[in-house]
């Protein structure tokens, strides 16, 4: 009983090894000084670190998606691949309005630039943290999936690849389309009620959402902007409970782990949440964002994408 009153209220935030502890720094800026979170291993290296810049959905933050405030994140499991695999994390805080994504105008950028702000950390820890200037990686949720898309189009040499969890693209003509090929990961819930797998914007999101392309769009532009095949590699992945709502299926377009690859998944069932077996939402939010996916940890999902490319 104990424990489904916890489940309810809490979520449950189970670890998987050690972890890095992230530290508050700042960085000024033209607005002013910003805010972020920094997790790097203690011990020099002779080759570089990668870095992982984690963005984070509306209304959370960087201690949020770090697993530092409620409710659990199932992005803060970058904080124990960091420890494993010796990677430099960063998790930038929006501040106050939220991140200036692919949707700000340009009244906006002018006021707040956040792809400026990224770019200025991202050139930080390779000045700072021993970072390999060619293993940049970037990963957003959500408003955050938003924020990565908009750095992806803006500055991608700067980045090896980059992974967006449950955020489609703006509809055509709403912002700049990219014009760089880049190696790109993206998760989608077909049941999301928030920011929908089949694109447009439900009437009860109100201001917190824009219409968006549908996920298998914003894919298609990827895919075709690399010039990868018509036809994917297809997995479906093992269920982790047999009487499970939900289920996976991951398409990848480019077979080279090591070249340009655009990867889907695809999680049937699901709703506004990211997959995690370790990091579980409280239920009260499932009632209202729906299921959570417990078949793969988006984290080494995309860790898993990202390891092997580099920047060109």
């Amino acid at each position: 009983m104990k424990a489904s009153i916890q489940a309810f209220f809490q979520g449950a935030t189970n670890s998987a090894g050690p972890s890095l502890t992230p530290l508050p720094m700042t960085l000024n800026r033209p607005e002013g000084r910003r805010r972020y979170l920094l997790a790097a291993p203690p011990a020099p290296t002779s080759g570089g670190r990668a870095l992982v810049v984690v963005l984070h959905g509306a209304g959370a933050s960087a201690e949020q998606v770090l697993g530092l405030a409620f409710p659990p994140s199932p992005l803060s499991l970058w904080l124990e691949i960091a420890a494993r695999e010796q990677l430099v994390v960063i998790a930038p805080d929006a501040g106050q309005g939220g991140w200036s994504d692919c949707f700000a105008s340009d009244a906006r950028q002018r006021q707040k630039n956040d792809v400026d702000f990224i770019n200025a950390l991202i050139d930080h820890a390779i000045a700072t943290y021993d970072v390999d200037p060619a293993r940049v990686y970037l990963m957003g949720v959500s408003r955050g999936g938003w924020m990565a898309y908009a750095v992806a189009t803006a500055i991608p040499q700067k980045l090896a690849a980059f992974s967006v969890v449950l955020a489609g693209m703006p509809p055509p003509g709403r912002s700049e389309m990219p014009k760089t090929p880049l190696s790109a990961l993206i998760f989608g819930c077909t049941a999301d009620p928030l920011i929908r797998y089949h694109g447009g914007k439900p009437w009860y999101a109100l201001w917190f959402a824009e219409p968006v392309r549908s996920i298998e769009d914003s894919v298609h532009v990827w895919r075709e902007l690399a010039g990868l095949p018509d036809s994917p590699e297809v997995v479906k992945l093992a269920a982790s409970d047999v009487r499970g709502k939900t289920s996976v299926t991951r398409y990848t377009w480019g077979q080279a782990a090591d070249g340009l690859q655009v990867s889907l998944y695809r999680i049937d069932g699901a709703g506004h949440a990211e997959p995690s077996r370790l990091k579980r939402y409280p239920r009260f939010i499932n009632w209202l964002t729906g299921l959570q996916n417990a078949d793969l940890e988006v984290a080494e999902a995309a860790w898993n994408f990202f390891r092997r490319k580099r920047a060109h």
